[in-house]
């Protein structure tokens, strides 16, 4: 029953890539689960997560002004990478790294 769940989780995050919208993550549970494994001790828990959540929201916010640049087949890549394991909560900065780099690979033909 959990893996049929896990498995519909990611089938329907993965519909989300053919949209031409930025899948919607929820930054606040990734951040609060991301930060209690690295807390910066000098700001504590608190200020870490919000940390997270400032990148995650700029992140975030840098996607929706480029997500139509990248090519559909880019975003299936990114997104089956960055939601590839249901423990770890999907990351804009992540989804960003991945496309950024699937545009750098991208034959220049292409570009």
């Amino acid at each position: 029953m959990i893996m049929l769940l896990s498995a519909l989780v990611l089938a329907s995050q993965l519909i989300v890539t053919v949209a031409d919208h930025v899948p919607n993550f929820n930054i606040e549970r990734g951040c609060k689960i991301e930060s209690t494994s690295a807390i910066d001790p000098n700001a504590g828990l608190n200020a870490t997560i919000k940390k997270c959540a400032d990148d995650e929201q700029s992140a975030k916010d840098q996607l929706q002004t480029q997500w139509t640049q990248y090519a559909p087949s880019e975003k299936k890549i990114c997104m089956a990478l960055t939601t590839d394991v249901a423990s770890i909560p999907p990351s804009y900065a992540e989804l960003e790294t991945c496309l950024h780099g699937q545009q750098l690979v991208r034959p220049k033909d292409s570009r």
